[in-house]
């Protein structure tokens, strides 16, 4: 069984293939030096909870899609637009939201949906912002994807 092998090369290639993410990382996070700002973009996962089936197994997937706030003394509003603020806060909550969007749709009916990864639900993405050092903001999510599980006793 290649199960985990699988899924953890599959979503490595799928986010590494994405235009804006920097980085990919997987494990456990407080492994990951965070003070490397050209890591980012940057797009964490690890594996939890994990469902048996007698066709298929459910894998929960926990993904951190997260990048840095920057600041600007240079506040202009004409050039930032309708923006209140001086910090890219929005930008980076659109354009991280936009990567996992891309993820799901990928397993909902993309090339991983087609190669038998597949999602189940409708994951939930949850804003966060300083939990992290350096003002890293994002979204967390966690995925359940049916993968195929192809032992066989017989």
């Amino acid at each position: 069984m290649t199960g985990v092998y699988d899924i953890v090369s599959k979503i490595k290639t799928t986010l590494r293939a994405h235009p804006i993410v920097n980085t990919v990382t997987f494990g456990d996070i407080s492994d990951i030096d965070l003070n490397k700002t050209t890591m980012f973009p940057l797009t964490h996962f690890l594996l939890q909870d994990t469902t048996i089936l007698s066709n298929t197994i459910q894998m929960t997937v926990s993904l951190l899609f997260l990048d840095i706030v920057s600041h600007t003394n240079d506040f202009n509003e004409d050039d930032l637009g309708d923006r209140q603020t001086g910090d890219n806060l929005v930008d980076v909550y659109n354009t991280q939201l936009q990567i996992a969007n891309e993820l799901i749709s990928e397993l909902r009916r993309g090339d991983l949906f087609d190669d038998r990864f597949q999602l189940v639900g409708d994951p939930i993405c949850s804003p966060f912002e300083d939990r992290f050092e350096h003002q890293l903001a994002g979204w967390s999510v966690d995925v359940t994807i049916n993968i195929p599980n192809n032992i066989s006793v017989c």
